[in-house]
């Protein structure tokens, strides 16, 4: 991994990940059916670096490949020039990849143009509201992942005292399973019932505060075809 003194990518291809860091232990991972190496997780072409609870809360931030500027609205970011892995281990609990990672942003609108000004390619705006109260999201694809920014709601940002001027955040990671059903009785009491996703045709569930996990975490089923937002 490395960070370009520049400010600018040295590279042309399309934005990937190469590394989100959490401030998890590997432990609590491998107790959870994960198989991790040298600290890390790998999920299909991105690592999740575990850096431990005492690093911080939650996701601390990520590397990518091909961006234009590491400057995204608060997101900490640095650049990698390392090359995509080779296949990830089969993880015994059935975990495959990265569907999503999830942010929040007091200003959509000002997040939007600050990534889509880094190259990040931006495929739709969905105006609206979803089953949880989220107003508005926006949706990038990264490769095999897809970032999904929120707008925060208005009680949400009352509560911050940089209102609508805060930096863009972090906040989890969905997790895309080859069988949710068995994923999720193997997860057995860290699990909850798995319901309908907003995405038509899929199926989601979510890891309890029991999992012991750092940032928050949804496990979801598969769809025929292609996963784009």
């Amino acid at each position: 991994m490395t960070e370009n003194p520049t400010g600018a990518a040295s590279v042309t291809v399309a934005p990937t990940i190469d590394e989100i860091t959490l401030a998890d232990d590997p432990s609590r991972w491998e107790a959870l059916g994960f198989t991790t190496s040298d600290g890390a997780v790998q999920l299909g072409a991105v690592r999740l670096a575990l850096a431990g609870r005492d690093a911080g809360r939650g996701i601390l931030g990520w590397s990518l490949r091909g961006i234009a500027s590491s400057e995204l609205d608060g997101l900490p970011t640095t650049y990698s020039d390392r090359p995509p892995p080779t296949a990830g281990p089969d993880h015994p609990n059935g975990v495959m990849a990265i569907d999503h990672v999830v942010a929040f942003s007091p200003a959509l609108d000002r997040s939007v143009r600050t990534l889509r000004s880094a190259r990040l390619d931006l495929r739709r705006i969905r105006e609206q509201p979803t089953p949880a109260g989220a107003p508005r999201q926006a949706f990038f694809r990264l490769g095999e992942v897809i970032l999904e920014v929120v707008q925060e709601p208005e009680e949400v940002m009352e509560q911050r005292s940089a209102g609508a001027n805060g930096p863009a955040r972090f906040w989890g990671l969905a997790l895309l399973a080859s069988d949710l059903d068995r994923t999720v009785a193997q997860l057995a009491e860290h699990a909850s019932e798995i319901r309908p996703a907003v995405q038509p045709g899929r199926r989601i569930a979510t890891l309890r505060r029991s999992s012991g996990l750092a940032a928050p975490i949804a496990l979801m089923s598969r769809t025929e075809g292609s996963r784009e937002a």
